[in-house]
C-alpha cells in the first residue's frame, strides 16, 4: 500500500476543498493517506512514497509566504526521487506561480505526476481532476 501525504495551506477554503478531493482519490485507489496543514509537514515528508502539495497563488503570484513557503523550502531538499503533485487556486493572473513552482519542484529531482489549478473556487471538473491526481499518486 502506497503512503501518500496531502500537504496544503488554504486562506479562503478553495485549496482545502481541492486537498480533500486529492485525498478522496488516493484513498479510493487504495493508498494510506495522511492530510496535513503545512505547519505539521516539515519533519514528516520523508516517510511518504508520494506527496501532493497544495497552495494558492498569493500577492504577485507567489506561494503563501508566512507558512507554506518556509515549510516548502525546508522540505524541498528531501523531494529527490519522490512522486509529487501540485495543486492550488488563483484569482488573478495566468498561473505563473504554478509554472514557477513546477520548475522549482522539478529542479529538486522530484517526479511530478500532475498539476491541477482552479481559477477561484474549484468546480466539479476541477474536483474530478483532483481525485484523478490523488489516484495517480496512489499507484
Amino acid at each position: 500500500m502506497s503512503k501518500v501525504a496531502v500537504v496544503f495551506w488554504s486562506g479562503t477554503g478553495n485549496t482545502e476543498i481541492m486537498a480533500n478531493a486529492v485525498k478522496e482519490g488516493a484513498v479510493g485507489a487504495g493508498a494510506d493517506v495522511t492530510i496535513f496543514g503545512c505547519e505539521f509537514a516539515a519533519g514528516n515528508v520523508a516517510e511518504f512514497d508520494a506527496i501532493a502539495f497544495g497552495c494558492p497563488a498569493m500577492g504577485a503570484e507567489v506561494l503563501e509566504e508566512s507558512e507554506f513557503e518556509p515549510m516548502f523550502s525546508a522540505v524541498e531538499n528531501s523531494l529527490s526521487g519522490k512522486k509529487v503533485a501540485l495543486f492550488g487556486s488563483y484569482g488573478w493572473g495566468d498561473g505563473q506561480w504554478m509554472r514557477e513552482w513546477e520548475a522549482r519542484t522539478s529542479g529538486t529531482g522530484a517526479q511530478i505526476l500532475g498539476i491541477v489549478m482552479a481559477n477561484s473556487a474549484p468546480d466539479d471538473s476541477v474536483l474530478e481532476e483532483c481525485k484523478v491526481l490523488g489516484a495517480t499518486l496512489a499507484k
